[in-house]
């Protein structure tokens, strides 16, 4: 598990930041001490806050320690240019922040619920608000959309629903009780895993998910996926693993070998958005 990888015009609406350089606005979604939670705000050309289009936040990955919402930004600006709102999200992680993977999942529902709570600035329909994430950024989706609210930030408002109601997984860290993981994080650490491990708490209410995954995946292992998948299915959930033949952990990001992979999975991930309504549809 320590080898997870981390592989516009101006709006003069009132609350509407300036775009950053890079073409994304950037808003503070959650303030825990000192700490801010930006999250990276990705537009079509042709946005109006009116607007109520699908949209997705992004998690990167990185075991829980580094990594960089950058890691989503081709994702993220293809699917604005494919017309939805796309989102990458910050959240703490152990190398900056000295923080648990616990920590994490609060901050991804967090942002979640940011996301739904601010549909109308944003221009989103909270109905079509889809999570997207690699690795531990991964898990991180799964776990919005599986734990329930066992593990919240106190601050949240549990009013507002942190359930995507799409997952997009890049392989995902599903099943966190597993002996290497425990032998990384060490005991006391990982005996709070289970209250935040996707698998454990699979049900048939898991919104609609495509995962992808390598066989040669080392740091997680293929078959935990697989085992996921299977669950799910016989849960009754509608879920779609697409499996990559010899392909490494972090095979899917973009700038990684030749290029095909990343294009292929992006075209998958746009043929499951399409298949659920949300491509082409503003």
């Amino acid at each position: 598990m320590t080898a997870l990888l981390w592989a516009v015009e101006s709006h003069a609406q009132k609350g509407v930041p300036e775009p950053e350089e890079g073409g994304f606005e950037s808003e503070v979604y959650k303030t825990i001490g000192d700490i801010e939670l930006k999250m990276r705000i990705y537009k079509p050309e042709d946005w109006k806050a009116s607007d109520r289009r699908p949209a997705v936040v992004f998690f990167f990955g990185g075991g829980w320690k580094g990594g960089t919402p950058k890691q989503f930004d081709p994702h993220c600006r293809h699917l604005a240019e494919k017309g939805m709102v796309a989102m990458a999200a910050e959240y703490r992680i152990k190398n900056l922040h000295q923080s648990t993977p616990t920590q994490s999942t609060m901050d991804a529902k967090s942002a979640m619920r940011w996301a739904r709570a601010n549909a109308e600035k944003l221009g989103i329909d909270p109905d079509r608000l889809a999570a997207g994430g690699g690795s531990a950024g991964g898990h991180l989706v799964a776990a919005t959309a599986t734990i329930g609210d066992t593990v919240n930030e106190a601050s949240d408002d549990l009013s507002v629903s942190a359930v995507p109601n799409a997952l997009i997984l890049f392989n995902p860290a599903l099943n966190l009780l597993l002996p290497k993981i425990k032998d990384s994080f060490g005991d006391e650490l990982y005996a709070t895993f289970s209250a935040i491990s996707p698998f454990q708490h699979l049900t048939g209410d898991l919104p609609p998910t495509i995962i992808f995954h390598g066989t040669a995946d080392e740091a997680v292992p293929y078959e935990t996926i697989d085992a996921f998948t299977a669950k799910a299915m016989t849960l009754g959930a509608d879920v779609h693993l697409v499996q990559y033949q010899d392909r490494p952990h972090g095979f899917f990001n973009f700038g990684r070998g030749d290029g095909k992979d990343y294009e292929d999975t992006v075209a998958r991930m746009d043929q499951f958005l399409a298949k659920l309504g949300w491509l082409g549809n503003s």
